[in-house]
């Protein structure tokens, strides 16, 4: 019997759908990997921003942990929205018990909107805490900069803030996103040893709320698989792609990217008008 793959998301909610706990699962399922969840924040937000969050008590988000951990141990984990010092500090605790072997950190810092999401103490605590356990980061280039608290103007630059997350703050591989930059939408990877450049076309759209998530979330699943980083990464840089450059069209602000994308031939016969 061919053994499923499982992957766990660590993260906020989004009622609208499009980022977070909501656009992991999505992802998930049509990447092929089983999706499970630990709830860190219930967040209020939409298309038009963030009106509000509420952070979980860490006894019962560790609660959450240990029913996963002991019951359907997953082959990869994503983290995203971990809003305060404390619970990144369980995050890293509880994966490091469970000795997870495939981590992809999404420093979800900043909302599409432009709206923060953590405290300048739970940017320490990512670099210290959660930084070093991570096979891969998948930082934007505000939250780039956040980190290495260096000014990304030039391509030059975004391959200097992967060899710092890299080589002085301890992760095995950082994934430096193009999308806020002008031209083209290249990212980079640098595992230590090379850089390698995925690059797409820029769509023009304002739907793009929860791209980070559900390009990390690709990542995660294709690791989930047995995918190589490269392999992953280039899935789920085909995969954003796809979903960016076939809107919904849904929502007053930023609408969410098109999880069907990758199949949208297969779904718009599906959809009705």
């Amino acid at each position: 019997m061919t053994e499923i793959a499982k992957a766990l998301t660590v993260a906020g909610t989004d009622p609208s759908g499009g980022a977070g706990i909501q656009a992991d699962l999505k992802t998930f399922q049509e990447i092929g990997a089983y999706g499970m969840s630990v709830i860190t924040s219930v967040v209020s937000q939409n298309t038009l921003g963030v009106k509000s969050f509420v952070d979980l008590e860490l006894d019962f988000v560790e609660s959450q942990f240990d029913a996963v951990f002991e019951d359907i141990p997953p082959d990869a984990v994503k983290s995203g929205m971990l809003s305060n010092p404390e619970v990144m500090a369980l995050a890293a605790k509880k994966m490091k018990e469970a000795n997870v072997a495939n981590y992809v950190l999404d420093p979800v810092m900043i909302a599409s909107s432009g709206h923060a999401l953590i405290s300048e103490t739970a940017r320490e605590t990512i670099a210290r805490e959660l930084l070093p356990l991570a096979t891969v980061v998948t930082p934007n280039l505000p939250e780039a900069e956040a980190l290495t608290n260096r000014t990304i103007k030039t391509v030059d630059d975004m391959k200097e803030a992967g060899r710092i997350l890299v080589e002085e703050y301890g992760t095995s591989a950082a994934l430096i996103k193009g999308g806020h930059y002008e031209g083209e939408a290249d990212d980079y990877l640098y595992d230590g040893q090379t850089f390698e450049k995925f690059s797409a076309e820029r769509f023009d759209t304002k739907h793009t709320h929860g791209s980070g998530c559900t390009y990390a979330a690709v990542i995660t699943a294709g690791l989930a698989n047995g995918k190589s980083l490269y392999e992953a990464v280039k899935d789920g840089k085909t995969y954003i792609t796809a979903a960016i450059s076939n809107p919904l069209n849904i929502g007053k602000g930023q609408g969410p990217t098109n999880h069907w994308g990758h199949r949208w031939s297969d779904v718009q016969p599906l959809i009705r008008v």
